[in-house]
């Protein structure tokens, strides 16, 4: 191997490695803008079977993405795994899924958790801003306040949506940007 070559292979290691750092590090305390959870949460209730995604702020991960669900799986005492899918452009389109391993981060409270995706490459923290007490929906945020999600066990009624939609307001967040991917059928 020549030394240009040589040089050109650490630069791009050098990069590869810096990128994923940047992508496996979560948030610092400073970063913080997102309301503190509300109420703790039943882990054994919220971290188990499927939640369907309802409303949620726009990002370009999700792009083209309908009829959103996550399926929790608690493991341990503060570990669960999650699995987060959607359909590509309409509720019947092809799915795409990425599975995470996640840690409580306040064990007792159960309101945060971080996600770890791709073996670690990513990570993501997650708050439970808010839940019902029947464990019917929750909301869930990114503490940097630039990510948001209602999340139910089935399709609300109009009048449940602009009350889930009243409570984003209400924690800080502006419902305008909400967007409403089509839901899978109950």
């Amino acid at each position: 191997m020549s030394l240009r070559s040589l040089a050109l292979a650490a630069s791009a290691a050098l990069a590869l490695s810096a990128g994923l750092s940047a992508c496996a590090t979560a948030p610092s305390p400073a970063q913080y803008r997102a309301p503190q959870p509300a109420k703790a949460v039943d882990a054994e209730r919220l971290y188990s079977g499927r939640w369907l995604e309802i409303g949620r702020l726009p990002m370009r991960l999700t792009d083209g993405c309908v009829a959103g669900t996550t399926s929790y799986t608690l493991t341990g005492p503060a570990a669960l795994t999650l699995r987060d899918t959607c359909q590509d452009k309409t509720p019947t389109g092809k799915e795409k899924a990425i599975g995470a391993r996640a840690t409580i981060l306040d064990p007792g409270t159960n309101a945060k958790f971080r996600a770890r995706y791709f073996g670690g490459l990513v990570t993501w923290e997650f708050w439970i801003l808010d839940h019902a007490e029947d464990y019917s929906w929750f909301i869930s945020a990114d503490p940097t306040f630039d990510r948001l999600w209602i999340y139910t066990r089935t399709v609300p009624s109009q009048p449940e949506l602009a009350r889930l939609v009243e409570r984003v307001r209400q924690l800080g967040y502006d419902p305008a940007r909400l967007e409403f991917p089509a839901p899978l059928p109950n």
